[in-house]
């Protein structure tokens, strides 16, 4: 059974991935490991969460990872809270897994 499947999810619109994140960090990154407990794939940011910084940064992250525009990529649920669900406007839940699975067999 694939870790990823309750973690990435086919939405009308694209993707969804769980997030927990962990903002003040000294570096951002994406992914930072897989939280098979809580569901969701761990990411660090920098910023805050003052003044939406760290929502920033996360979608910024985001849409760098994927190569996605910054405007293809949503907080969908979780925006005042550490866990996340983010939207990424069309893309395949199998390219999304393809490219996590990657980065999480790196670390």
């Amino acid at each position: 059974m694939n870790k990823l499947e309750d973690i990435i999810k086919e939405h009308k619109n694209g993707v969804t991935i769980n997030l927990f994140i962990t903002p003040g960090s000294k570096k951002n990154i994406f992914p930072a490991g897989l939280n098979e407990w809580r569901k969701c794939v761990e990411m660090n940011v920098c910023s805050s969460t003052q003044d939406n910084k760290a929502n920033m940064e996360v979608l910024k992250t985001i849409a760098g990872f994927f190569e996605k525009p910054v405007k293809d990529v949503f907080v969908v649920s979780g925006e005042r809270n550490r866990e996340k669900t983010v939207l990424v406007k069309d893309a395949s839940v199998s390219d999304i897994v393809n490219r996590l699975q990657e980065s999480l067999n790196e670390l």
